[in-house]
């Protein structure tokens, strides 16, 4: 749980590191620092960084899915910026069920930023603070999950955009 300071030095990062990361670099650009947690049942949840510019919501994201990359600034609410989230993170045990914003600020004079030491407060903050819950239907989950199993059953599982080194699905 390194801070953007160990980000660099380590030249990889999380989801959450990730997010720190955007998070320390703009805010020197005048961005309020802001996480927002999706969770899922499955206990492996994803966190961007969110932002607002000419009144809509925008995120700074990475993973190795493509689906839980950033968004451009075009959601009207965090809500709706969250459930863009929500059909790219069903997989075969995936399901977001709620999602919360952390204003990064609200930590006072923790490091987050530039600590050399792991900041697992920043984590700790996150399942610890109140969560919005999503309403999805089981129904319309279930096709969603079925939908994404004859997607995986068709392609080579081995065969990303990563791997014939693209940046995206194109």
């Amino acid at each position: 749980m390194r801070s953007f300071r160990g980000v660099v030095r380590g030249r990889a990062a999380h989801c959450l590191e990730g997010a720190l990361a955007a998070a320390t670099i703009l805010e020197q650009h005048g961005y309020p620092p802001l996480l927002l947690d999706l969770e899922s049942h499955d206990a492996l949840d994803h966190v961007v960084f969110a932002y607002r510019r000419r009144g809509r919501w925008g995120a700074v994201g990475m993973s190795r899915d493509i689906g839980l990359w950033g968004r451009r600034p075009v959601y009207r609410s965090v809500e709706a910026l969250a459930r863009s989230y929500y059909a790219p993170f069903v997989d075969l045990t995936g399901r977001l069920t709620a999602f919360a914003t952390l204003d990064l600020r609200t930590l006072g004079a923790y490091d987050w930023r530039l600590a050399s030491h792991n900041v697992w407060k920043v984590e700790r903050t996150l399942l610890s603070i109140a969560h919005r819950p999503f309403r999805m239907s089981d129904r319309q989950y279930i096709r969603m999950r079925e939908r994404y199993r004859r997607f995986v059953e068709t392609r080579d599982p081995r065969d990303t955009p990563f791997r014939r080194g693209a940046h995206n699905w194109t």
